[in-house]
């Protein structure tokens, strides 16, 4: 009865060491796989790192091509907006801000040009900083400041 006793723990020992020493093959196994797995998961993570950064460069590049022709905008509906009788001496642009310093034979005129540029699909938002009576060249002249900003019209308000 003892052999047989030492016979069932000898063979239930070795089935469990059996056991155990597959589930430790599987074991190593799965961090052999997760290992591989964790460096896949940082090279996918670098190269979303990398589509941010070039996303990034293609928005301001966007940026940057918006904003070539704003100038030759700018200049163009000046030319188209500006009444008679309204002289600009100087047009400065910082950022989106547009300050226009000039000459008028009237007041009126001054309103006129508020008016078109506030109905211009390049700028919006003119605001008269100030008007003083001035002699220039032996004559009683209006002098000006005023600012306005530029805008961006989608697509489909662009008009030719």
């Amino acid at each position: 009865v003892s052999v047989l006793a030492g016979l069932i723990v000898f063979l239930g020992y070795t089935i469990i060491d059996g056991y155990i020493s597959t589930q430790d093959a599987r074991n190593d196994f799965l961090k052999k796989e997760i290992v591989v797995l964790d460096k896949q998961l940082e090279e996918i993570k670098r190269l979303k790192e990398q589509a941010a950064a070039l996303l990034a460069r293609k928005q301001v590049i966007e940026s940057l091509q918006g904003d070539r022709a704003e100038a030759v905008h700018l200049l163009n509906e000046m030319a188209k907006q500006i009444p008679e009788g309204v002289y600009l001496k100087s047009i400065k642009q910082n950022g989106r801000t547009i300050t226009l310093n000039g000459y008028t034979q009237s007041n009126a005129r001054v309103s006129a040009l508020m008016r078109n540029l506030e109905a211009s699909q390049w700028i919006e938002g003119p605001k008269l900083i100030e008007i003083k009576a001035v002699t220039v060249d032996k004559r009683r002249v209006s002098e000006f400041s005023m600012t306005a900003t530029m805008k961006r019209p989608s697509a489909g308000e662009v008009k030719k």
